[in-house]
């Protein structure tokens, strides 16, 4: 796989790009693609959080679980679908919750590209799907690969906020140093829980008030 990464990530990175497993990755989806089969996203936006969020912006990570499986959705941000596309219903949810923390409007579109823009790092622990199927791809590499990229950030800066929404990605806890960041975990934004602790957790605000108390410019949440 033909690794088109931001240089500063490459640099925190590299040394992953040639180990067995992410050949391995690099194998499986190729082989994917002899057999026609379509994955998500397209290879140009694999890496697109990376090539959003270089490595020394990175102020808050929210940590999905593997990009959306249907047609257009899926843009290497998670969460984040491309303008024009409707809007998911974990997504509708993070509107709401965004809405009700700090009053801005509910975006017409969904695409998140300005909050990564902003320092906001979208990070999937898979960073591809085949279409259709949820977690397809969720055994092939990807998990090391992205474990990593999280735990160098925990090593290597400061005063991050990491949001953690549903078991899943509270999973992950374990990989960062909570001496030096901040963890903020809830429910899963999907309907299935987002009224068991997700809906009034007012991580948006919160993630705020922990960057301006560190001294780093907040996020503006509005699209």
């Amino acid at each position: 796989m033909d690794v088109k990464i931001e240089s500063s990530w490459k640099e925190v990175l590299n040394s992953e790009f040639n180990k067995p497993y992410f050949r391995q990755i690099a194998l499986h989806l190729k082989t994917e693609k002899s057999q026609k089969k379509n994955i998500y996203p397209p290879g140009s936006l694999i890496f697109n959080a990376f090539n959003t969020t270089f490595f020394d912006k990175v102020k808050v990570v929210i940590l999905g679980q593997d990009p959306y499986h249907g047609p257009g959705q899926a843009h290497g941000l998670c969460f984040s679908v491309p303008n024009g596309i409707s809007h998911p219903p974990s997504l509708i949810n993070i509107f709401k919750e965004l809405h009700d923390d700090i009053g801005v409007p509910i975006p017409q579109n969904g695409n998140l590209t300005y909050w990564a823009e902003q320092g906001v790092f979208l990070l999937n622990a898979s960073l591809t799907v085949r279409a259709g199927e949820p977690m397809s791809h969720s055994k092939i590499g990807w998990a090391e690969f992205t474990d990593c990229v999280i735990r160098k950030i925990s090593e290597q800066k400061e005063n991050v906020v990491f949001i953690l929404w549903g078991k899943f990605a509270q999973e992950k806890r374990t990989l960062i140093d909570e001496s030096k960041h901040l963890v903020l975990k809830s429910a899963h934004p999907s309907p299935l829980s987002a009224n068991s602790g997700f809906f009034g957790c007012r991580h948006f605000s919160k993630a705020n008030e922990y960057l301006m108390k560190n001294k780093l410019d907040p996020i503006d949440w509005k699209l």
